[in-house]
């Protein structure tokens, strides 16, 4: 039943992506029971949302065929993510098809190759404008040519922005690669050398904690919002746990100091829901092997909330545009490097 004051609100679609073999620690497949324990299902009923939990995502069957056979030597565990890429897609497609707003409980952050090459796919034949907000320590835009360490999860955004070493991962399947113009990476803390002469190279958009530190969330956050089409544009959020600071969000297999503080985390969230553009999530790398007592899990548990919509008090300008907060000829967007 709906709380008798809520709006009139879209349903939501969690599915469970228990994938962890992009990671290089073990323990993210126990994301997705995680935050269904910490109770995000039912804090999304509370706010006035249909739930719908279209559970998890079984295993697939995995081998290494001649087409993923070049990737091996630099990619670790190439087969399973390959496999999981494929099976992610589809399902992920299928769920989009619904009227819900999904969100892909994760899950390390290989994940996203599948979901938002669906979501994308989806875009295209709605002719809308996908922009991807990735929110994370890592810009996760290694290649399998500059990757340090063969792990996959640092390859997805490089995936999604169409590098062609990595299409074979799809199968055969069609997806609109994403635009790196429509791209932006918020919270960035830790880059690999080549991977940040790529980010210059390739024009990814970047608020890297520099920026933050010195102009805080809300303006950077306001300008990038300010920048998109009302009119046309989805807002995919792709949330990683180590954007947070691993003081408060401890539960993850890649921690870098410095993150991102409580209130920080959750200002970010209610921006993104006043300005009405959010229509897909990811929430990644929850490790509760690695964590305390539940608590990183209740923390993007409790953010998830804050993105579709808890607030302090009751807010009613959802959706609106508000005044800019950039000074005359500035540009706050973070330098990399």
């Amino acid at each position: 039943m709906k709380p008798a004051d809520a709006q009139d609100l879209p349903s939501v679609a969690l599915l469970g992506i228990p994938l962890e073999y992009g990671a290089g620690a073990r323990g993210t497949l126990m994301g997705p029971a995680a935050l269904r324990t910490a109770g995000l299902p039912q804090a999304l009923a509370g706010l006035g949302y249909g739930v719908t939990d279209h559970g998890d995502i079984a295993a697939p069957d995995y081998a290494l065929t001649a087409d993923l056979q070049p990737l091996a030597e630099r990619c670790r565990n190439v087969a399973e993510v390959a496999a999981w890429t494929r099976v992610i897609h589809d399902r992920a497609y299928e769920v989009l098809q619904s009227d819900g707003l999904p969100i892909f409980m994760g899950g390390d952050h290989s994940l996203s190759m599948g979901s938002v090459s669906a979501v994308a796919r989806r875009c295209r034949e709605q002719d809308r404008d996908l922009v991807v907000l990735w929110v994370d320590a890592h810009s996760d835009f290694n290649t399998p040519e500059t990757t340090p360490s063969g792990n996959m999860h640092g390859m997805s955004v490089a995936f999604l922005c169409g590098d062609p070493s990595l299409a074979p991962l799809l199968g055969g399947r069609s997806f609109p690669p994403v635009p790196t113009s429509r791209v932006h990476l918020f919270g960035i803390r830790s880059i690999d050398a080549q991977e940040r002469e790529a980010i210059h190279a390739h024009g990814l958009g970047c608020s890297d904690m520099r920026a933050i530190d010195e102009f805080g969330v809300s303006v950077l956050m306001r300008q990038f919002l300010e920048g998109l089409d009302p009119e046309r544009t989805h807002l995919h959020v792709s949330l990683d746990v180590d954007f947070l600071d691993p003081h408060i969000a401890p539960g993850v297999g890649t921690t870098v100091p410095g993150g991102a503080t409580y209130r920080e985390a959750h200002l970010v969230m209610e921006l993104l829901h006043d300005s009405g553009l959010v229509g897909s999530v990811d929430l990644v790398e929850l490790n509760p092997f690695l964590d305390e007592r539940g608590k990183s899990a209740l923390l993007m548990a409790d953010l998830a909330s804050s993105l579709l919509g808890r607030s302090i008090l009751l807010r009613r300008e959802v959706g609106t545009r508000r005044p800019s907060l950039k000074p005359n000829g500035s540009n706050f967007m973070g330098v990399v490097g």
